[in-house]
C-alpha cells in the first residue's frame, strides 16, 4: 500500500481515536528502525543521531535507545534548542538519558572512530517547503559525514528535504543510503527523481495502522518480503524435479556466450527442476565446455524446433544477437507456455511489436529504459510509471521495467515497486540473472506478474548480501556474485528481512 501524507495522518488519527497512544506507535516504530539498522549493519559501531523537535525526532530517539542497548555508541545531535522541542521529543530524550546510565560502555576510546551510521530524524511528513536554518545545517552535516567519513545514512520515514508527496528534493536534501519508511511507503519516495535520495527502501509496518488500512484493491503496491514470501511456500518433502519446472532457455551467440551461461545458472540456483539451454551449433562447443553440469545444452538448427518440446516456461533473449529475427518472432508468438522475453529478443520484438497481440501464451517483458524506449518507439521515455501503465494498457503482457526502483505491471494488477538492490548492480549480466530467476519462479508455478516481482526482490537482496558480507564492494560486484547469494536471499525472504 502506498499512501499520501493526508492518508497517513488519517490512519494515525483513526488509531488515536481508538485509544492507541502516540507513544506506543513511536515505541514500535523506533524498535523497528533499530532492528532494520542492525539488519543492514550487523556489527555495532558509532551512530550519530540527528533529531528534530517533533515526532520524527522522537522516533529517532527511541531507535537510539534500542541501538545503545545493543552496544552501539550513540552521539545525539539536536537540530533545535531544548526549549523548542515537543513534549514527545522531550520524553523520548529523557528515556534515552535514563536508560543510557545502565548501558555497558563499549566502543569508547580517546580518539573517536568515524561514524559508521547516521540516523536522519530531522523532519517527517508534516514538513513542507525548503529546508531552513538549523535543519539545513544539519542536513549538510549528514551529507558531509556520508562523504567524508563513509557513514551509511538511514533516513527515518523520508530523507529530510524530500517532499513526501511529489518527491521533489531541496538543494541540500539528505542523501540516504537507506530510507526506513514507517507504516506505509509515501508517494514521494517512489517518484522517478527520488531514488538518488531515498536509496534502499524498507517499509516498517506498524500493526495498529495496518489493521486500520483499506488495502483491498490498491492501485499501487510496494514489494517486500512480507508481501512476497507467501508466493513461494516451502516444498513438500516428496517433491520431485518434474514439479519444480522444466525451463527452456534460448540464448547466446558468437561473442555473447556469457549471457547464456549466467541466465541458465541463475535459473538452476533459483529452484528450477530441469534447465535446458538451446544454442546454435556454432557456439555449442563453447557453451558445453563452460556451463554448469546441472544444465542440459542442446544445439538446434532452428529455434522453431523448440515449439513442440515440453516445457513449463521459456526464456529468450540474453546474448542472442540480432540474427534469425523471423525465428525469434515466431517463437515469441507461437509458444503456448509462459515466456520471459529479454535483451536482444526485445530489440527484435520492437520491430514488430504487434506480435504481442497474437501470442498463444502469457509473456513477461523485462526491458531496461533504453529497450523500453525502443518498444514504445519513442526518442524519450515518459515517466516510468506512465510508461508501464501505458504499455500494459495497450498489450496483454506483463512488463518489468528495470532500474533503481524496478517496476512491474500487468493489466488488472497493482503497479508494483521493488525495494531491494544496490548501485553496484549497474554492471553487465544483472539482467541475464534476473531473466533466469524469473523463469525459474514461473516454472515453479508462479504467474509471470508474481515471478517478476519476486525475481526482482531476490536479485536485489542477493546483491546486497554479496556486499554486506564484506567480500565485495559496489565496484567489484558482478552478476556471478549475485548468483552465488541467491540461496541466502531465499532464506532472507522467508525470514521476513527488510
Amino acid at each position: 500500500m502506498i499512501v499520501t501524507c493526508a492518508e497517513m495522518k488519517a490512519l494515525e488519527q483513526r488509531a488515536f481515536a481508538d485509544g492507541v497512544s502516540p507513544a506506543a506507535l513511536m515505541e514500535e516504530a523506533g524498535a523497528q528502525i533499530a532492528a532494520a539498522v542492525r539488519q543492514f549493519c550487523p556489527t555495532a559501531g558509532r551512530c550519530v543521531v540527528f533529531f528534530g523537535k517533533g515526532h520524527n525526532g522522537g522516533d529517532a530517539l527511541v531507535a537510539a535507545r534500542h541501538l545503545a542497548a545493543t552496544n552501539w555508541e550513540i552521539e545525539l545531535q539536536a537540530a533545535f534548542p531544548e526549549e523548542e522541542w515537543s513534549e514527545s521529543a522531550r520524553q523520548r530524550h529523557r528515556q534515552f538519558q535514563d536508560a543510557a546510565r545502565s548501558f555497558r560502555k563499549t566502543n569508547r576510546s580517546e580518539t573517536r572512530p568515524p561514524a559508521s551510521v547516521v540516523l536522519d530524524g530531522l523532519l517527517g511528513i508534516g514538513s513542507s517547503g525548503a529546508l531552513r536554518g538549523p535543519v539545513r545545517a544539519a542536513a549538510k552535516e549528514i551529507n558531509r559525514l556520508r562523504t567524508a567519513e563513509g557513514a551509511l545514512v538511514f533516513a527515518i520515514d523520508l530523507p529530510s528535504g524530500l517532499d513526501a508527496e511529489s518527491g521533489a528534493a531541496d538543494a541540500d536534501c539528505v542523501v540516504a543510503d537507506h530510507t526506513l519508511t514507517v507504516g506505509f511507503a509515501k508517494r514521494g519516495l517512489l517518484a522517478d527523481g527520488a531514488a538518488h535520495f531515498v536509496g534502499r527502501l524498507a517499509v516498517l509496518p506498524l500493526a495498529e495502522l495496518s489493521a486500520r488500512a483499506d488495502s483491498a484493491h490498491p492501485a499501487e503496491t510496494v514489494a517486500t518480503s512480507r508481501t512476497l514470501a507467501a508466493l513461494l511456500p516451502r516444498r513438500s518433502f516428496d517433491t520431485h524435479k518434474g514439479e519444480c519446472g522444466r525451463v527452456g532457455i534460448v540464448a547466446g551467440s558468437v561473442g555473447l556466450t556469457g549471457a547464456a551461461v549466467m541466465t541458465a545458472e541463475a535459473c538452476v540456483h533459483a529452484g528450477a527442476g530441469l534447465v535446458t539451454l538451446y544454442v546454435t551449433p556454432d557456439i555449442y562447443p563453447i557453451i558445453a565446455a563452460r556451463i554448469a553440469p546441472e544444465v542440459m545444452v542442446m544445439p538446434v538448427a532452428s529455434y522453431e524446433e523448440i515449439v513442440s518440446v515440453r516445457h513449463d516456461v521459456i526464456a529468450i533473449g540474453p546474448g542472442l544477437g540480432g540474427a534469425r529475427p523471423a525465428e525469434v518472432l515466431a517463437l515469441i508468438e507461437r509458444v503456448h507456455q509462459p515466456m520471459v522475453v529479454d535483451a536482444d529478443a526485445l530489440t527484435i520484438l520492437a520491430s514488430r511489436i504487434e506480435t504481442l497481440d497474437h501470442c498463444l501464451g502469457p509473456r513477461l517483458l523485462t526491458p531496461h529504459p533504453g529497450e523500453m524506449a525502443r518498444l514504445e518507439h519513442a526518442s524519450t521515455m515518459r515517466s516510468r510509471r506512465g510508461a508501464v501503465e501505458a504499455f500494459t494498457g495497450r498489450f496483454p503482457s506483463t512488463l518489468l521495467l528495470k532500474g533503481a526502483r524496478t517496476l512491474v505491471g500487468e493489466r488488472g494488477f497493482p503497479l508494483s515497486y521493488n525495494t531491494t538492490g544496490h548501485p553496484g548492480m549497474a554492471t553487465g549480466g544483472m539482467g541475464d540473472v534476473l531473466t533466469g530467476v524469473s523463469a525459474a519462479l514461473a516454472g515453479q508455478g508462479l504467474r509471470l506478474y508474481d515471478a517478476a516481482r519476486l525475481g526482482a526482490w531476490l536479485c536485489g537482496r542477493a546483491a546486497e548480501l554479496a556486499i554486506s558480507g564484506g567480500a565485495q564492494s559496489g565496484e567489484s560486484l558482478s552478476a556471478t556474485h549475485v548468483i552465488a547469494q541467491l540461496g541466502a536471499a531465499f532464506k532472507n525472504l522467508r525470514a521476513g528481512c527488510w
